[in-house]
């Protein structure tokens, strides 16, 4: 016999994504006594404190309830799960998806793969969230994200990834650089040349340990945690840059020309995968949605280079 209920499981995940018992009280739409006395029966069936209170300025997880609110987020996606399920008698896929995607490539991917989804399953809403790789994993620890599309780097022990697609870095460059002939270019040959890093992890790690592994220390000119303006530094002639993520369309934002050359050397790939926490079971609705990502990346063919490889 179970002696909490998904109500009091509700409340509790409720006070704890708010930081507050109010607040909380009024996104459910009841009294604040109601929650108060949701959460002091949860923590006597788990006989644990699993909020600390701090006058005048809300609560906080302890450690015990920062460890349940991952698996009360699970038990209550499943149970929604469950009463559609019951409902649609195995009939379409529907519900809400909690998404995460990293900075980059969101803007890539996730407007058609949202769009291509909810053509297949019009009942599934997609709340998406973009960030950075330690907010997505984050997400992901605490059952804030149910999956993550990022790069496999630098990731959480307990994450479990499918890799979607690898992808080959490579060099972006103004159209007028004296590389920009060539087929393909050597890290040696950009020694000397200034750099424009983008400047967010894990990519930072990644494009410095490419150089490093070459036995280069490159010389970084700007640096900037929004690709977009890197491809305009580019654009405006101050640099170089690596990247990985290939946005279509050979100019700027301010309309400046620029081209992407293949790297000459054996380098690492990009990893491109979709993550969800280890110790949770994926809902029907999950596993939809990494099925469709698999067959989508297994046809996605991205920009090619003028000059012959592929990114």
């Amino acid at each position: 016999m179970l002696r909490f209920t998904l109500r009091q499981l509700e409340y509790f995940v409720t006070a704890a994504e708010c930081g507050s018992v109010a607040k909380a009280a009024a996104r459910l739409n009841v009294s604040q006594p109601s929650v108060s006395n949701a959460i002091a029966k949860l923590e006597g069936h788990c006989g644990a404190q699993l909020f600390i209170r701090h006058h005048a300025q809300g609560i906080s997880l302890t450690q015990v309830g920062r460890r349940i609110v991952v698996d009360a987020r699970g038990l209550l996606r499943h149970a929604r799960e469950l009463q559609r399920n019951a409902e649609a008698a195995g009939g379409l896929i529907g519900g809400e998806l909690e998404l995460g995607c990293f900075v980059t490539l969101a803007p890539v991917f996730m407007p058609v793969l949202i769009t291509e989804f909810s053509k297949l399953h019009p009942e599934v809403e997609i709340k998406l969230k973009e960030g950075l790789q330690d907010e997505l994993v984050a997400g992901l620890v605490s059952g804030k994200f149910e999956l993550a599309f990022l790069y496999d780097l630098e990731l959480h022990e307990g994450i479990e990834v499918e890799t979607l697609a690898s992808f080959q870095p490579y060099v972006l460059l103004p159209d007028d650089h004296k590389l920009a002939r060539q087929r393909k270019i050597s890290l040696d040959s950009l020694r000397d040349e200034p750099l424009i890093l983008l400047d967010v992890p894990p990519s930072r790690n990644y494009f410095m340990g490419l150089f490093r592994s070459a036995g280069i220390e490159p010389r970084i000119a700007f640096s900037s945690p929004s690709i977009e303006m890197v491809r305009g530094l580019v654009g405006s002639k101050r640099g170089y840059s690596l990247l990985v993520t290939r946005p279509y369309g050979d100019r700027s934002y301010d309309g400046r020309r620029i081209v992407a050359r293949p790297i000459a050397d054996k380098v690492a790939a990009g990893d491109v995968c979709l993550a969800r926490l280890g110790q949770t079971r994926p809902t029907r609705l999950m596993d939809a949605f990494s099925d469709f990502c698999r067959q989508w990346f297994s046809r996605y063919r991205p920009a090619g280079f003028p000059h012959g490889g592929a990114p």
